[in-house]
């Protein structure tokens, strides 16, 4: 498939700024513009411990070019003073890290150099964002308008009228534990900075950012700070602590100042190469086309139906899914490996930042489909980091690994990539390193943890519970949530045996296989739930399954549906299809949801973003049970997991406290997009799509023919609703359906997927065949 260059400037010049952007917690109809970017609000998630920006960037960018306001991961939109406008940031997170040279404009005497000091108020009524844009009125005076390529951020201010006109370049404070920091006036127009950063949720080794400022004229006066001491006319500041540099500006005349600064994670000739090798233009076109950037990347999904709120909610879910992984390599190619030495990307982008906890569930899986060229560049990069840093990664920021979070995600994410004929020529190579990981454990020395678990879960086929045991490495340990690690390890063990198979490792494939249901391991008859073993092999207390004990940020609740491998298999330990949908039912207060969703989805299954432990219900709120509401195909009950999902969505809405948690990098946005079209991933890890009723009646997606040769998939559903949502009939390429899922091999090909609905439950997807498959 055809597609433009990114960032190429349009003919089309200056952008009147009412088209770009939304007000913040804006409500508007569909702009007449029928511009797919002017139905995305940046400021959903901005709130409520959603953690998401509302700054400027463009799809996979490299640079988040956004206001921090005190928040740890950035923006709050219940504080209302501004500290600076950083460079980097990650949509949703749950800890600091980034935030790299946060940028202030002001005016008058400097005296202070603690940014939490010297912040600078600012109103909601002025604050306007869109994508690739954000603007807002500063409560001294100054208009600051930001917009990003892929490796820049572009600023504009317009200042009073003064002498004083000065912009705070602030290298020493960051979201992350600053280690070390320089800044460097060069000369009457640029300020060069290199920032050592370290830290996410705990200690992890340092990692180093390089950048370059250039404005668009002279400036009048400059100097730089160290801690408290301001030096006018100094060049340059370092160490550890407060450092940065100012530059002053005379607007008496020329009220905008510009400038344009450029990141890289490599040195700073690599910053001074992509400052070079920016897109040239304007402000206004450079913001145009940013803006065009998205509209491309939004086009590949087209909904007809809804809601205005819904369509709204919808393209900002499928604008957040694209902001991460980020461009890691210089415009050059160069990029720094784990190894913290210089390589050369040849033939692809080399990505960053990777959160596979979380995104193996939902996000690789909506790239896969809508941006396949980039998640191929992705899985290779993963590869890269395997091949010179020496491990396969867990979550990844920048040029190190965190270890912060538990199991084995990459391997789902990279036997989905496989699965969906992405890693042609590198099969092998992901197999290689993919099986390494599972058999083994990293040396001691390096920094990855990997399967930190895997002597005992190999030996004694589980992952011990041993909550006390020290830290081995920075990040979080396996052992301190050995109940939902051995669920975590079965479930990958399952999809790298279905990886091995097909590359014709047959010994390989049983071996895992017969691994995967190691689930079984830790299953106690007596309570009826997973439950964690101590390194002798006795349950671990207590036995309640709503308590915290052995499982990562969920219960068992909760962790008891993470089979996808063998869900047939777990609703026999549970005592069959009746019993098992009867727990399912009271997971999620099924009866009460029907009579009153709203007070059920907001009071009965969530109690806030990090109430993890316990509760017996629902938690649509973290990933470890995103996909339960999809269950119920099993259970041979596909009527309510509609009814479920249907619910959930009404959880994503468009404003600030739009979120339903963390976004985890687009997970949970990738969950609402791929619910509201009606094809969620039900077997992470495995071309496995489970069918539900969508919300719109009509969505067409626009994929590109060199990985799905049908060039695209329709899905239609005639009068959806919320009363007319339950499925009578599926039609697949107009013949008759009755199985709840498809696989990627009918997506391939031009498929249409047409939904008869209507008000009440019918026999559709119950019949003996219909569940997704056990995987064997």
């Amino acid at each position: 498939m055809k597609r433009t260059r990114l960032l190429s400037l349009c003919a089309a010049g200056t952008v009147v700024a009412s088209a770009l952007l939304a007000p913040s917690g804006a409500r508007a109809a569909q702009a007449p513009s029928g511009r797919l970017t002017d139905l995305v609000n940046p400021f959903i998630g901005t709130q409520n411990e959603g953690n998401t920006f509302p700054g400027a960037t463009v799809p996979f960018g490299m640079v988040q070019f956004s206001p921090d306001t005190g928040h740890g991961t950035g923006y709050d939109y219940s504080q209302h003073r501004i500290r600076g406008f950083s460079l980097t940031h990650l949509s949703g997170v749950g800890c600091a890290v980034g935030g790299d040279l946060p940028v202030l404009p002001t005016t008058g005497d400097i005296t202070r150099t603690d940014y939490s000091a010297y912040a600078v108020g600012f109103d909601h009524a002025s604050e306007q964002a869109g994508p690739g844009s954000y603007q807002v009125s500063l409560a001294n005076g100054v208009r600051a308008e930001l917009t990003a390529t892929t490796r820049t951020g572009v600023q504009r201010y317009t200042f009073p009228a003064t002498t004083e006109a000065h912009v705070l370049l602030n290298a020493g404070q960051a979201l992350h534990k600053n280690v070390t920091s320089k800044v460097e006036v060069l000369d009457d127009r640029t300020v060069r900075t290199s920032i050592t950063g370290s830290g996410f949720c705990r200690d992890s080794k340092p990692y180093t950012v390089y950048t370059v400022t250039r404005f668009n004229r002279p400036f009048t006066a400059h100097g730089t700070w160290s801690k408290d001491a301001v030096t006018p006319g100094a060049t340059t500041s370092s160490g550890a602590g407060r450092n940065g540099a100012y530059v002053t500006f005379d607007t008496t005349r020329d009220r905008a100042v510009e400038a344009t600064t450029a990141l890289s994670y490599v040195d700073a000739r690599g910053a001074a190469a992509n400052l070079a090798a920016a897109p040239r233009g304007s402000f206004d076109e450079i913001r145009e086309a940013a803006r065009a950037a998205w509209e491309e990347r939004l086009a590949h999904v087209r909904v007809r139906g809804g809601s205005d709120t819904l369509r709204r909610t919808f393209y900002s879910a499928l604008y957040r899914s694209f902001l991460a992984p980020n461009t890691g390599s210089d415009a050059d190619g160069r990029y720094r490996g784990w190894d913290q030495r210089v390589h050369r990307a040849k033939g692809f982008t080399y990505y960053q930042n990777w959160s596979l906890w979380d995104t193996y569930r939902t996000q690789v899986q909506l790239l896969s489909l809508l941006a396949p060229r980039e998640a191929r560049d992705m899985a290779i990069s993963i590869l890269r980091i395997a091949a010179e840093g020496g491990w396969l990664p867990k979550w990844g920021y920048a040029t190190i690994e965190t270890n912060v979070m538990s199991g084995d995600p990459v391997t789902p994410f990279l036997t989905h990539t496989y699965q969906q004929g992405l890693l042609k020529g590198h099969e092998e190579e992901a197999y290689r390193a993919l099986r390494r990981n599972a058999d083994g454990i990293p040396p001691a020395k390096s920094m990855y943890t990997g399967r930190e678990a895997n002597r005992e879960y190999i030996a004694k086929g589980f992952a011990p519970y041993v909550k006390d045991r020290p830290y081995a490495k920075p990040g979080d340990s396996d052992y301190h949530h050995g109940g939902s690690v051995t669920l975590e390890y079965a479930l990958s063990d399952a999809m790298l045996a279905q990886m091995a198979r097909g590359l014709g490792h047959a010994g390989d494939a049983d071996r895992y296989a017969a691994r995967s249901r190691n689930y079984k391991k830790i299953f106690d008859r007596s309570t009826g739930f997973f439950r964690g073993r101590d390194a002798s092999g006795a349950f671990t207390q207590p036995a309640d399954p709503a308590a915290r004990a052995g499982f990562h940020e969920g219960t068992a609740w909760q962790y008891q549906w993470l089979v996808p491998q063998d869900m047939r298999g777990v609703i026999g330990l549970i005592g069959g299809d009746k019993a098992a949908g009867e727990r399912l039912d009271a997971f999620f207060a099924y009866d009460r949801m029907l009579k009153d969703p709203a007070t059920t989805t907001r009071e009965v299954w969530g109690h806030g973003p990090y109430a993890y432990y316990g509760s017996d219900k629902y938690n649509p709120q973290n990933e470890p049970d995103l996909t339960a509401p999809y269950t119920y195909l099993w259970t041979g009950q596909p009527w309510k997991t509609t009814d479920v999902v249907h619910a959930a969505l009404t959880l994503f809405t468009d404003g600030p406290t739009g979120m339903t948690g963390n976004d985890d990098l687009g997970t949970m946005s990738a969950w609402q997009v791929l619910s509201s079209i009606g094809l969620y991933p039900v077997q992470p890890g495995y071309p496995t799509w489970g069918l539900t009723t969508p919300v719109f009646e009509r969505v067409d997606l626009v994929l590109d023919r060199d990985y799905y040769p049908g060039g695209g998939v329709t899905v239609t559903a005639p009068g959806t609703s919320d009363t007319d949502r339950y499925i009578q009939g599926v039609r697949v390429d107009a013949r008759a359906y009755d199985r709840t899922y498809v696989t990627t091999d009918t997506l391939r090909r031009p498929a249409r997927l047409d939904f008869t609905v209507g008000p009440r439950p019918s026999t559709w997807g119950t019949g003996k065949d219909a569940a997704p498959p056990t995987l064997r």
